[in-house]
């Protein structure tokens, strides 16, 4: 099958196509055909060497697909046929033709939506879904942070905090990414560029602060964001964008407003933990996906490019270019080529 790798981490340069061996599901996994993938923040740091996969996870690049099962592996029961249409969330391997994954970690592609639309959903919306209520437990009527407001995770956060009886803003770059935040239901929106978020949040809040952040950069906001964090609110960091070092006292500012620093990373869980999450997600999310539904959640797609031009995509994202997720078209190969 074909795959996209690298032989020596760095640039998006060193991505290339090549033959690799397809891989055999083991017990408890299924094997997908895989349509359609998309790109993560992670995929670009296990590019340069600084994010290697969990032990016994695939080493190619892709943490989530969409494509058609074709393979039950022994040991797997219950609800899933080969011709199903899925999803799935991977520790690795989704820039391929195929993708093994356990069968708990698949979702069921909604019947109006494309691949291409469903590669966009495993890990982003499971990232933001997990951190709003596994780590955060968000309430209603809770205000909620949201930094990177136009990434995959953040488009998906202000969904699902909306859909929680929460009230989402958030932090963008740009004024054409804080009006497509808006339009997903962001009650308000700063541009980190020009403007101080925090003061802005405690604005919004009349003084309050933020009962929930979520929070991609990290260690250059951590000043920021305690000084806009309500007293008792629970500050998520869940990425290093924006440096991981902190110099400061950081733990005295934080304890004077009794607040939680909690972390959290999705990709290291455990199997359980993360099937536990899948059957969360599909059972108080998935449904909102209907047009029929008042919360009408969707996927916010950015760009799709093919296999052929993964070094382009990569780019794309590394600018902080995108609103949204960025796909990849995979092109199955004939079964006869393995």
């Amino acid at each position: 099958m074909l795959a996209v790798c690298f032989e020596v981490p760095g640039g998006p340069e060193n991505l290339l196509l090549k033959s690799v061996p397809r891989p055999k599901p083991k017990n408890g996994e299924v094997l997908i055909r895989v349509h359609a993938s998309a790109l993560n923040r992670a995929d670009l740091l296990q590019r340069r060497g600084k994010y290697p996969p969990p032990p016994g996870a695939s080493e190619l690049l892709g943490l989530e697909a969409a494509g058609e099962l074709i393979e039950l592996g022994s040991g797997c029961s219950g609800r899933w046929r080969p011709g199903d249409r899925v999803m799935a969330l991977l520790s690795g391997g989704g820039y391929a033709e195929y993708v093994a994954a356990p069968q708990e970690h698949l979702l069921p592609v909604p019947s109006h939506f494309t691949f291409q639309q469903a590669a966009a959903i495993p890990e982003a919306w499971l990232t933001a879904f997990q951190l709003l209520h596994f780590v955060a437990a968000v309430k209603e009527g809770e205000t909620v942070l949201v930094h990177a407001g136009a990434s995959g995770v953040g488009t998906a956060a202000i969904q699902l905090a909306r859909l929680a009886g929460a009230v989402p803003i958030v932090t963008a770059g740009s004024p054409e990414k804080l009006k497509m935040t808006a339009e997903l239901g962001a009650a308000a929106g700063f541009n980190y560029k020009e403007e101080d978020f925090s003061q802005k949040t405690l604005e919004f809040t009349q003084g309050c602060g933020a009962d929930v952040i979520l929070d991609c950069i990290a260690g250059s906001n951590w000043e920021s964001n305690v000084k806009c964090l309500r007293t008792d609110g629970r500050w998520v960091v869940y990425g290093t964008m924006g440096a991981r070092d902190v110099h400061g006292d950081l733990l005295g500012k934080l304890l004077s407003k009794r607040g939680q620093l909690l972390t959290s990373l999705l990709r290291s869980r455990t199997i359980e933990y993360k099937a536990e999450l899948v059957k969360a997600f599909v059972d108080r999310a998935l449904p909102h996906f209907s047009p029929a539904s008042p919360a009408a959640l969707r996927p916010v797609i950015d760009s799709v490019y093919s296999m052929e031009h993964i070094t382009e995509a990569h780019r794309h994202m590394e600018a902080n270019k995108n609103s949204g997720k960025i796909i990849i078209n995979i092109h199955t190969a004939p079964s006869n080529l393995g």
